[in-house]
């Protein structure tokens, strides 16, 4: 038995061995392919698994969309005539009143009080009088909140809405036809919008609301022939970085108001709605021109403009705010601003001057941030403790630096002949204590989740509501007190910021909603219609 194993050559043992590590090799390396394989597998099954399931919800979801807008043109149909009927009773109506209010001799057109604004605007509405009623809308700038109030109801003793109000806003838009009697060509914008705004729950239709607005085909025309001359004379004037806001404002609410949105100018729409983000109305504009599909990018294209309160409020306005948390928004915009500060300083070499500019340029900031803490209800996220605080080190700061060094009294000069008082020194010289060298002296005002208002208020609740004037005025006087479009605290962080997008000579009140009192047309519905596309 010896003989026979020593009769066994090692050459063949060692080859024995090797085939043996080949084979466990194979084998090793099938069981490495075979579990691959089972993966990849099972991978592709557990995709088609969560494709199949997202495609049965969407088609799930496309069913009941489907369900329910046959369900709504089918309630549109038979709402028609409906429609029709009311609106020509309402339209016979008007007529008589008109005729009544023309041959009365106790017309509202002879009453000599200046005082009856109501009776006045229904008196000009009933008889068609579109200059008369535009000559007094611009007249009563002061008095807004009562026109914002009282416009809908007197433009709907209209015999023809649509054609009133676009025959009352002829004379500016869509280009000013004033010639050198205007003062400024923009300065009627507000006007234009407000009485634009007011128009839209004239149009809303009794059952469906702004779903679907009253305008003939022959006024809709025309709406779209003066929104087309506006982007004309846009296009003439070097486009969109030429256009001013209350033009651009303007513009886009005759759009929404007279339903003319178009889905092939939705990129023109985005463009302007994102050059202005920094007036109030514009998130809800967005959605009434049917960019809700495209709000997360602008509100990502804003955030890199560095505009993170503009972005708040497009964030809430179209309900993204779980996506876009409003907290780390505000932190980052306070990041920014402090470089922003910080490096304005020291290209000033750091001079008293600079000083004091990034002294109320942080002031601008941290008003704004806590405006925007207080209208979102943050302050469990956000406490203004900290804000607080440093705002009032900042304003004591500015009030000790006021202080006279010397034994003598403050901000005198003396004359060498007589020794009696020199006047004042020019404006000019002296930077005021409000919040950027080039803004005028700070006025107190009333806190308001819309919109900020320049008129004085009696003991404000808060040190840091006074907001600054916007930068564009210089040295000149801000605008007429009461003006309803004062400034937004975004717009003074814009200024504070230096950023390079336009600057805000005016910003609009939030809408508060279109119904506005105006019975049978609230219905609950949404203050904006959604976009129409015809």
């Amino acid at each position: 038995m010896g003989s026979a194993a020593a009769a066994i050559p090692s050459s063949l043992v060692q080859e024995s061995f090797q085939e043996l590590e080949r084979q466990r090799e194979l084998i090793t390396s099938c069981t490495l392919l075979w579990k691959e394989l089972s993966d990849h597998f099972s991978s592709l099954e557990r995709d088609l698994q969560l494709k199949s399931e997202s495609l049965r919800s969407k088609r799930q979801s496309l069913d009941l969309s489907t369900q329910r807008f046959l369900a709504s043109l089918h309630h549109r149909e038979l709402s028609i005539e409906g429609a029709v009927d009311l609106a020509l009773a309402k339209v016979n109506e008007r007529r008589d009143a008109a005729l009544l209010a023309l041959f009365s001799s106790s017309s509202p057109f002879d009453s000599n009080n200046d005082n009856d604004l109501p009776a006045k605007l229904r008196s000009f509405c009933t008889a068609m009088d579109s200059d008369a009623f535009w000559e007094l809308v611009v007249s009563k700038r002061k008095e807004v909140e009562l026109l914002r109030s009282e416009l809908p109801l007197a433009l709907a003793d209209c015999i023809d809405p649509p054609k009133f109000v676009m025959d009352a806003i002829f004379k500016v838009f869509p280009v000013d036809r004033r010639g050198a009697a205007a003062k400024s060509p923009n300065d009627l914008g507000w006007a234009c919008v407000l009485i634009l705004e007011s128009l839209v729950p004239v149009l809303a239709d009794p059952e469906l609301g702004t779903g679907r607005l009253l305008v003939t085909r022959s006024m809709r025309e025309r709406a779209r022939e003066m929104a087309d001359a506006w982007k004309e004379d846009l296009d003439q004037r070097g486009g969109i970085e030429s256009a001013k806001p209350p033009d651009a404002h303007t513009f886009l609410q005759h759009v929404v108001t007279f339903g003319i949105a178009a889905k092939e100018e939705r990129d023109f729409y985005r463009r302007l709605v994102v050059s202005f983000a920094w007036r109030r109305q514009m998130p809800k504009l967005a959605l009434s021109l049917g960019l809700e599909d495209r709000m997360a990018d602008m509100i990502e294209e804003l955030i890199s403009k560095g505009q993170q309160l503009d972005a708040i409020n497009f964030a809430y306005e179209a309900g993204l705010q779980d996506k876009f948390p409003p907290v780390p928004l505000l932190k980052s915009f306070l990041k920014d601003s402090k470089k922003g500060t910080s490096s304005s300083s020291e290209d000033c070499n750091s001079s008293g001057q600079a000083v004091g500019n990034g002294s109320r340029k942080e002031q601008s900031v941290l008003r704004a941030v806590m405006k925007c803490i207080e209208d979102r209800k943050l302050e469990a996220d956000f406490p203004l403790e900290g804000l607080q605080r440093r705002l009032e080190n900042l304003e004591k700061a500015k009030v000790e630096k006021k202080k006279p060094s010397g034994g003598g009294p403050a901000n005198k000069r003396t004359r060498a002949n007589n020794g009696g008082p020199m006047p004042p020194a020019k404006a000019g010289r002296l930077t005021n204590n409000a919040y950027v060298s080039s803004f005028p002296a700070a006025t107190t005002f009333v806190r308001s989740p819309s919109a900020h208002t320049t008129y004085a208020a009696a003991a404000p609740p808060y040190p840091y509501d006074r907001p600054a004037r916007h930068g564009v005025y210089g040295s000149r006087s801000p605008p007429t007190i009461g003006d309803p479009y004062a400034f937004s605290t975004e717009e003074v962080a814009h200024a504070a910021l230096g950023t390079s997008y336009p600057p805000a000579p005016m910003n609009y009140p939030a809408y508060g909603g279109y119904n506005n009192g105006l019975a049978g047309y609230s219905n609950g519905l949404a203050p904006y219609q959604q976009a129409y596309y015809r």
